[in-house]
């Protein structure tokens, strides 16, 4: 299990992960691909926010796009695992090594409809271990009703 940043040389793995996403949430998010069937994305990697691959056997079986903001605070953009490598601790572990290379006060956000988001990133923050974290729901002007947590990691 290898973390890799997305750069240049790696940006297409990425964004044909992304596209896997972006088709699994239009249920949800009612999204429709173009006339070449791609989807619009919503987070574009950038000096703020970085894209990062989770790599097993030579195969990228996850995605994450981290925004770094100010003071060590960080908010899950996106994040992906492919349906092969669900229920196995697989993302959990991403999300764990990711925590744990970047320190700080960590945001996860999941839209209307998306319990298993939700439960996913409720277990793992538990599972992680570094005491309690905030969770509440809000209006977002973008996305509609959304469940937030907020905690903090060592």
């Amino acid at each position: 299990m290898q973390i890799v940043a997305v750069n240049e040389e790696n940006m297409s793995v990425y964004l044909n992960l992304t596209q896997c996403y972006e088709a699994e949430f239009s249920a949800l998010t009612g999204k429709r691909a173009d006339a070449n069937g791609l989807f619009a994305l919503d987070t574009r990697l950038c000096e703020a926010t970085k894209g990062f691959l989770l790599i097993i056997d030579e195969s990228p079986v996850a995605l994450a796009a981290i925004a770094f903001k100010e003071n060590s605070c960080y908010e899950v953009c996106e994040f992906y695992v492919v349906p092969s490598s669900r229920n196995s601790s697989t993302g959990m572990h991403f999300a764990h090594l990711l925590w744990k290379m970047f320190p700080g006060e960590w945001e996860t956000k999941q839209i209307a409809g998306a319990h298993g988001a939700t439960k996913f990133w409720r277990k793992s923050i538990r599972a992680f271990g570094q005491g309690a974290y905030e969770e509440e729901s809000f209006e977002d002007s973008y996305w509609g009703n959304v469940t937030r947590q907020r905690f903090k990691t060592k």
